[in-house]
């Protein structure tokens, strides 16, 4: 398959799942993304458009952020960092978002450690 087509199809997919998940303030949108190097996770309220707290590889506060990548271990790690920030702005219960990506390995990974750090879905 074309990379144009693949990369169409993955657009479509994602255009599909936002009409059906939108986040509140109570209860706001985990949208994770996975480059080939990095991952996003950001906390969204959908009704103000407004990003309510947010992690990465990238950021600087993550702890050992040079040895991080876009691998399971680093998901894992990611995904009790995103819980944390997170708790620490008052948010207990999620609606995930996983961009178009399949639910497995990495995708896996990261929601299995939010879970595990406190966060409902």
């Amino acid at each position: 398959m074309q990379v144009q087509k693949k990369q169409k199809l993955r657009q479509l997919r994602r255009w599909r799942i936002r009409q059906k998940i939108s986040g509140t303030a109570q209860r706001p949108r985990m949208s994770v993304c996975f480059t080939g190097e990095n991952i996003y996770v950001q906390f969204i309220d959908d009704q103000r458009g407004v990003t309510l707290a947010s992690t990465s590889t990238r950021d600087k506060v993550t702890p050992s952020r040079e040895t991080l990548s876009a691998n399971v271990e680093s998901a894992k790690k990611l995904g009790a960092l995103a819980a944390a920030a997170a708790k620490g702005k008052g948010i207990s219960s999620v609606i995930f978002d996983r961009n178009g990506a399949r639910y497995h390995g990495k995708v896996k990974a990261l929601a299995d450690a939010a879970r595990e750090g406190g966060l409902k879905f």
